[in-house]
């Protein structure tokens, strides 16, 4: 029993201590997704050791034991902010608020699902103003083509590499650009809507690659992705959102780097994580798909959806576009900003 607890305890300190070496390659990144799970790990683990009694303890159990602790309080500080424990980041409309609002959904469809029916119950019943759909070929375009008698205005870009996207809009789509700002296979949207008050919103769609054996061998080229659209929000200084299935987490060190870079900010921090992956194991969920805001804006809801047969939930929110809010993000120092600029330069050394 102990031999297997001390393999165990040792598994669980490697995958908790690689995220920490900021490293690209795969091995090391894909750590990042569980922490919960690491955390819940640790905490099993721990009492195991502890139904065997510290008088059985060797100086190997201890270290590990004492190894498991530090582990389990490094696990909770990083999944800590998207807790309700919390302090919002982005702060909660008032009720009685006068101020325009929109709802935004995101659904990675997963391009191999065949219930596009359900799909669209789901998308009709949350009836959202802007829709972003991701890994959608052209049969997918054809199913969603109906949506265009609620939304008239939509980009659509189908593929059949698993990186094709759908926009739908009930909102005027002001201008749009169709953008390949790593691989050339591989595209993004960024698109400026007008809410019903004239205001302006500008919005990025994005879908980089994994960080998986199977896609990438490392995570440079979604973090180069990530950070070239933080760079291009960082001096926009205007309602901005950025939506899609990003391949990473919100705990992630190339997340805060991209909210630090481009100044938004994550709805979910101080209100829960909203795992969107993996709508089929339960004990494998974490936050793939997100809606990124600048600091104009308050949430009114968050919430994610019931499963469409995808490896995804859908993911929808509310927003108000409220300027004069007490929202706070975070700052980038030099070295923050050399890191993402490296960042970019190999991504785009090697998307190209």
């Amino acid at each position: 029993m102990k031999t297997v607890l001390a393999i165990v305890s040792l598994l669980i300190l490697l995958a908790g201590l690689l995220p920490v070496i900021k490293r690209d390659f795969w091995v090391f990144r894909v750590f990042d997704y569980p922490r919960f799970q690491k955390f819940v790990l640790c905490l099993t683990i721990l009492v195991l050791w502890l139904v065997l009694g510290f008088s059985s303890f060797s100086k190997l159990d201890y270290i590990l034991f004492v190894g498991l602790v530090v582990m389990a309080i490094f696990q909770m500080y990083q999944i800590y902010p998207f807790t309700r424990f919390s302090p919002k980041m982005v702060q909660s409309t008032k009720a009685g608020s006068n101020s325009p609002t929109f709802s935004v959904m995101v659904i990675n469809v997963y391009q191999y699902n065949k219930d596009q029916q359900l799909a669209l119950r789901v998308i009709q019943s949350e009836d959202p103003d802007i829709l972003l759909l991701v890994e959608t070929d052209l049969k997918w375009a054809q199913e969603m083509s109906k949506l265009k008698n609620s939304h008239p205005n939509f980009v659509e870009i189908p593929q059949e590499n698993t990186y094709g996207m759908l926009f739908y809009s009930k909102l005027r789509i002001v201008n749009h650009e169709i953008l390949h700002l790593i691989d050339k296979e591989i595209p993004s949207i960024e698109a400026m809507i007008e809410l019903k008050s004239g205001d302006h919103v500008k919005i990025f769609a994005i879908h980089p690659k994994p960080p998986v054996p199977t896609e990438s061998q490392s995570s440079t080229e979604r973090d180069a992705e990530i950070l070239l659209v933080a760079k291009k929000i960082k001096n926009y200084k205007k309602p901005t959102l950025v939506i899609g299935d990003l391949n990473d987490v919100g705990w992630s060190y190339t997340s805060e780097l991209f909210l630090k870079i481009s100044g938004l900010l994550d709805p979910r921090r101080g209100r829960g994580m909203f795992s969107t992956f993996h709508a089929k194991y339960f004990f494998l969920r974490w936050p793939l798909d997100h809606i990124f805001v600048s600091e104009h804006f308050t949430l009114e809801n968050l919430k994610v959806h019931q499963n469409i047969g995808s490896d995804h939930f859908p993911i929808s929110a509310k927003f108000s576009l409220s300027p004069n809010n007490r929202n706070e993000n975070f700052d980038a120092d030099r070295d923050d900003k050399e890191t993402a600029n490296q960042k970019i330069e190999k991504g785009k050394s090697e998307g190209s």
